[in-house]
C-alpha cells in the first residue's frame, strides 16, 4: 500500500476525528452515490465486541455459501485489512486506485481520513456483487461516516460502555444516544444486553423511529450448556458449539451474531459452523512463534488482546479467573492517552504477578510508560516501565516460570506486536 497517499489523505482535515456527515455525503454524491448500490447491509455499533460480532456473522454467512463484504476498523498491521471483498482482503493495487479516485473527486476539500476511506470502501462494495455487506461504525454511530446508508437490512448494537467520552459524551446515556443513531425506520435492530441507562435511551430511539427491537433476555437468549451454548430466538432453538473466540464475553457476541443470522434466514448448520470457526486477531490470541515468542524460556506462553477500556478489563478478569489460574500471569501493557488506563487495569490487579508498561511504538498519542507505571504502583501493582516490547518480554521472563505473559491495552499496541512478531 502507498503510505505516501495515506499520509496525504490524513492531511485533508486538521482533525483525526470530526463527527459529521456532510463531508462524506458530499463526496459520495460526487461519486454517484455508491452507498445506494450496496448489497443488503448489516450495520453494527457499540463499545465492545463489534469486530468479534462481525467476524462471527461473516463466518456464519460464508458457511452458508454467501459472498460477504466487510468493513471494519482500525486495522492491525496493513490498512487493507479494513476492507474485505467477497471474503478476500482487498488488493493493494485496487485499494490504491479507489483512494486516488476518491481523492480526485474530493478536490482537496476538507474531509477526515476515515470519511474518505469509508467512501473508497463503499465504491469497492458497490462495484463487486455480493450477498451481504457488514459495516462496523468507526466511532459512535449517529455521525459516523458509515451511517449514510439509509436503509440497511439490519442494525446491531453490541454492549455499550464508557469509552471515547471526549467525542460521545461523559455518561452511558449520552454514549448510547450516539450509538443508537444507527437505528432506522422499519429496520430491525438486534441488541445485546445493555445497562439500564443505555437501554432506556435505545428503547426511546427505537420507538421514535419505529424500528423493531430484539433485545437479549427478552427476545433472544444465549447461555452456556454442556460443551456448548444454548441459543433461543422466537421459535428457533439452536445447540451451538463453544465459540472459537475465547472468553465468556464471546458468548453474548455469538448470540448477537446468531440472532442476526436468524433474521437473515440462515440455516442452523452454518450458524453453528460460524461460531466454531470464526477468527479475529488480537482477541485473546495465542502467539506461538515469532521473535517475541523466541525470547521466552521453555514452557512460557505469550498472549495478545486488544482490550482497552474498563469493560474490557472486567471481561479479561473474568476469563483469567476462570481459565488461567494454573500458572502465574504477567501483563505487558501500552495504552493511548485518551483511555481510562487505571479503570482498565483495576479489575486485573488481584490476578497478576507483575505489570510492565511500554509506549506504543510509532503512536504519538501513546500514554507515556513511566508515569503510567508510577500510577499503577500506587494502585498496588508491582509495576515498572520498559524500553520497548522486546525489553518488556525479557524483564517479565526473568521471573520464576513457567508463566503466561498477556500483552494488552490497545489495538494499536496489538498491531505493533503482530508487526514485530511477524
Amino acid at each position: 500500500m502507498n503510505d505516501h497517499l495515506l499520509e496525504r489523505l490524513k492531511r485533508l482535515h486538521p482533525k483525526v476525528i470530526d463527527l459529521a456527515l456532510d463531508r462524506v455525503q458530499g463526496l459520495l454524491a460526487a461519486l454517484d452515490h455508491p452507498e445506494q448500490s450496496l448489497p443488503p447491509v448489516v450495520h453494527i455499533a457499540g463499545t465492545n465486541g463489534k469486530g468479534s460480532v462481525l467476524a462471527l456473522l461473516r463466518a456464519m454467512a460464508e458457511s452458508a455459501g454467501l459472498a460477504v463484504h466487510v468493513y471494519t476498523s482500525p486495522h492491525l498491521v496493513h490498512f487493507a485489512e479494513r476492507i474485505r471483498l467477497a471474503g478476500e482482503i482487498i488488493a493493494d493495487s485496487q485499494l490504491l486506485a479507489l483512494l486516488e479516485e476518491c481523492e480526485a473527486k474530493n478536490q482537496s476539500r476538507p474531509i477526515t481520513f476515515f470519511e474518505i476511506t469509508t467512501a473508497a470502501a463503499f465504491l469497492a462494495f458497490a462495484r463487486l456483487p455480493a450477498d451481504l455487506c457488514l459495516l462496523e461504525t468507526g466511532l459512535g454511530g449517529r455521525f459516523d461516516a458509515t451511517n449514510v446508508v439509509r436503509k440497511p437490512a439490519l442494525t446491531l448494537l453490541s454492549p455499550i460502555a464508557l469509552d471515547h467520552q471526549a467525542y460521545l459524551g461523559d455518561s452511558l446515556g449520552a454514549i448510547a444516544f450516539e450509538k443508537a443513531g444507527i437505528l432506522k425506520a422499519g429496520v430491525p435492530c438486534v441488541c445485546s444486553y445493555q445497562e439500564p441507562e443505555a437501554l432506556a435511551v435505545i428503547l426511546e430511539r427505537a420507538a421514535a423511529v419505529q424500528a423493531p427491537l430484539y433485545l437479549e433476555g427478552r427476545d433472544w437468549q444465549i447461555a452456556p450448556r454442556a460443551n456448548g451454548l444454548a441459543f433461543a430466538f422466537g421459535h428457533r432453538q439452536l445447540a451451538l458449539p463453544l465459540p472459537s473466540l475465547l472468553g465468556d464475553h464471546q458468548f453474548g457476541n455469538a448470540g448477537l451474531a446468531a440472532a442476526a443470522a436468524c433474521l437473515l434466514a440462515l440455516p442452523a448448520e452454518p450458524i453453528g459452523e460460524g461460531v466454531a470457526s470464526a477468527r479475529w486477531p488480537a482477541r485473546l490470541q495465542s502467539l506461538r512463534k515469532g521473535p517475541l515468542v523466541e525470547l521466552l524460556p521453555k514452557d512460557w506462553q505469550l498472549w495478545l488482546d486488544g482490550g482497552h477500556n474498563p469493560a474490557a478489563g472486567h471481561a479479561l478478569a473474568r476469563f483469567i479467573s476462570g481459565s488461567w489460574q494454573d500458572q502465574p500471569l504477567d501483563l505487558l501493557v501500552g495504552m493511548l492517552n485518551s483511555k481510562d488506563s487505571l479503570g482498565f487495569l483495576a479489575p486485573l490487579r488481584p490476578l497478576i504477578r507483575r505489570l510492565v508498561l511500554v509506549d506504543i511504538p510509532g503512536e504519538p498519542n501513546s500514554l507515556p510508560a513511566g508515569p503510567l507505571a508510577a500510577a499503577a504502583a500506587q494502585m498496588g501493582f508491582d509495576a515498572m516501565a520498559a524500553i520497548d516490547l522486546a525489553d518488556g518480554v525479557r524483564i517479565l521472563s526473568r521471573q520464576n516460570g513457567p508463566a503466561r505473559i498477556l500483552i494488552c491495552g490497545s489495538l494499536y499496541l496489538a498491531g505493533a506486536v503482530l508487526t514485530e512478531n511477524g
